[in-house]
């Protein structure tokens, strides 16, 4: 009798084992935002963290940029354009995911065409936006993938621009803050706490020996001498005069 009990049991426990995993593979969106949902009433509760893979096509190179890896942003770069995921430790991305095969899937780049995911007949499946994937299928920027018990989110860069340059008055409020954080006051050597304003021509020579130079050049390597100079003669006219007393 307790025999009989215990496989009733059992088959019981297997057959809401395998409810579960069908709602999982037809409703796992449906899922996560419930968890999430959760979370939101949970503070307490540590936030799940959002896994993601970047595809990026430049003038010289294609990539891939990844937190799938050891939990920190990687950039992967594959000559073949073949990024391999799965538990063996040869592939490109490896998931340690009882749920995922050793060679699960991959994700391909196709030059002018795009990124495609490819599933290797993996036990478990490969999925975009809750759909199994059969042959391989073209990825787009939002995509949802799902392989094993791992989600991620699939992003692909499609063009790159070029922004125009900070306005010079933007410019001066950074160094002014950049400054100011540091306490820096620029003073001649032997006079004491006289500020260099009188003489502006003299400027150039007492940041010289004060460092501020060499700091602008680090924070500003990028911009021609007019720039500079500019930068410094606006700094200077929002100075106060020095008032002895």
């Amino acid at each position: 009798m307790i025999a009989d009990f215990a496989q009733t049991e059992i088959e019981r426990r297997l057959t809401l084992y395998q409810v579960f995993l069908k709602l999982y593979e037809h409703h796992s969106g449906l899922l996560d935002e419930i968890l999430q949902l959760e979370n939101l009433y949970q503070p307490s509760l540590k936030r799940v963290k959002t896994s993601y893979v970047h595809g990026v096509v430049d003038s010289t190179t294609v990539y891939l940029m990844t937190n799938l890896c050891d939990n920190q942003t990687q950039s992967l770069r594959q000559p073949q354009g073949i990024w391999t995921i799965g538990r063996n430790r040869s592939s490109g991305i490896c998931i340690a995911d009882g749920y995922m095969s050793r060679r699960h899937a991959a994700i391909q780049h196709i030059e002018e065409q795009g990124f495609y995911l490819i599933d290797f007949n993996s036990t478990n499946g490969s999925f975009v936006n809750d759909q199994r994937v059969v042959e391989q299928i073209k990825l787009k920027d939002g995509d949802r993938i799902r392989l094993g018990s791992l989600t991620f989110n699939f992003f692909v860069e499609h063009k790159c621009r070029t922004l125009p340059t900070v306005a010079m008055e933007l410019l001066m409020q950074l160094m002014n803050r950049k400054s100011d954080s540091k306490a820096e006051i620029l003073t001649y050597p032997s006079d004491g706490q006289k500020l260099l304003i009188d003489r502006p021509t003299d400027n150039l020579e007492i940041l010289r020996n004060s460092g501020l130079v060499d700091k602008i050049d680090r924070w500003y390597e990028n911009f021609s001498s007019e720039q500079k100079s500019e930068i410094l003669d606006r700094f200077f006219s929002r100075q106060k005069p020095y008032n002895p007393s």
